[in-house]
């Protein structure tokens, strides 16, 4: 037929054409999904961004069929548990995130593995004014409200337990060491020390810049060892206590540099024994070595994935999953700490 071969001829080299643009779009697609890393490549990467979360579909959880079919009819938009400002952040022993969040003054629970989003806004119908930090051991939920001077500790179904208020003026810290509960004091510049049913047992610490002494301190964690790490934050320093509240040595100090703290705040340890450090003028996380000497910095000033405006909590799970509060960035990100020495 005449003609035919030279139409075939066409319509196989369009086949083809298409074909192989499909693929390169598909390529240059896979390509603009690649995720920041540290350090960035060709170098093979010490920590890689994961994800954001934000809201509850973000770690795959839905509500129950009759909420969702009750916010269809009131027109409750579906992101109505959307983070605001995420602040504090902290790990329960299942692994499950717990939020405080000072834009919504709500409180959540992240639990990862059964994709529940829980959130309290009240104990027993008293609002949170000011929740900076929150931690949560077997079915209890500690929160310091600085707006209030006082932890706060209440059960899942929002029922109040008992609150903390000896030896606190403006708690703003957390953390729980075996059957004790750390409460960072940032008016009173101390550690105070509770058991897990309230009861005070002592504190360390003092205004002062020597060693053990704090000038506004924030922010507390706990290593696998039961060394306490706390934030320092107006001697820009963080400072490592042995269980019992001796001082054993201090990390960083003030300068604009690499190694250097402007405004120091959430710090955790990964399970090398790395100490990581947000600073919230930087918009980045520091990672030190356990005798100070800074090894890597991750993250930026930005909107975009591994950017931060104002980070502030960190935590670091059994896996080396790394969960920073991007404050007005509205969400956690999550990375992962590649196992390398």
């Amino acid at each position: 037929m005449p003609g035919y071969f030279p139409t075939r001829l066409l319509r196989m080299l369009l086949g083809a054409c298409a074909g192989w643009c499909f693929s390169w779009a598909a390529w240059a697609a896979d390509q603009s999904q690649v995720m920041p890393a540290w350090p960035p490549p060709p170098a093979q990467p010490d920590i890689v961004y994961v994800r954001q979360i934000a809201i509850p579909k973000d770690i795959g959880a839905k509500a129950p069929f009759f909420t969702r079919l009750a916010n269809a009819i009131t027109g409750t938009p579906a992101d109505a548990k959307q983070l605001v400002r995420p602040f504090g952040l902290s790990l329960d022993a299942d692994g499950n995130l717990v939020i405080t969040d000072t834009g919504a003054n709500a409180v959540y629970l992240l639990d990862l593995t059964h994709k529940k989003w829980l959130r309290w806004n009240t104990v027993d119908g008293n609002p949170f004014v000011v929740p900076v930090a929150a931690v949560h051991h077997a079915q209890t939920c500690f929160v310091a409200d600085s707006g209030l001077g006082k932890v706060i500790a209440f059960d899942e179904k929002g029922r109040k337990q008992f609150e903390l208020t000896t030896g606190l003026a403006r708690p703003v810290g957390l953390a729980i060491m075996g059957d004790r509960l750390l409460v960072v004091d940032s008016e009173l510049h101390h550690v105070a020390v509770y058991d897990l049913a309230g009861k005070f047992i002592s504190q360390f610490g003092q205004r002062g810049r020597g060693p053990g002494e704090f000038n506004f301190p924030t922010h507390i964690s706990v290593d696998a060892s039961n060394q306490i790490y706390v934030t320092d934050s107006l001697n820009y320093r963080i400072q490592v206590f042995t269980a019992d509240g001796h001082f054993v040595r201090q990390l960083g100090s003030a300068g604009d540099g690499p190694g250097h703290f402007s405004r120091p705040k959430g710090v955790a340890v990964d399970t090398a024994g790395h100490v990581y450090v947000v600073d919230g003028v930087f918009g980045n996380v520091q990672i030190f070595n356990d005798q100070g000497r800074l090894l890597l910095d991750f993250g930026a000033i930005g909107a975009g994935p591994g950017q931060f405006s104002l980070p502030n909590g960190i935590v670091i799970n059994s896996r080396n999953e790394i969960y920073v509060t991007d404050v007005y960035n509205h969400r956690v990100e999550e990375f992962r700490y590649t196992g390398r020495e």
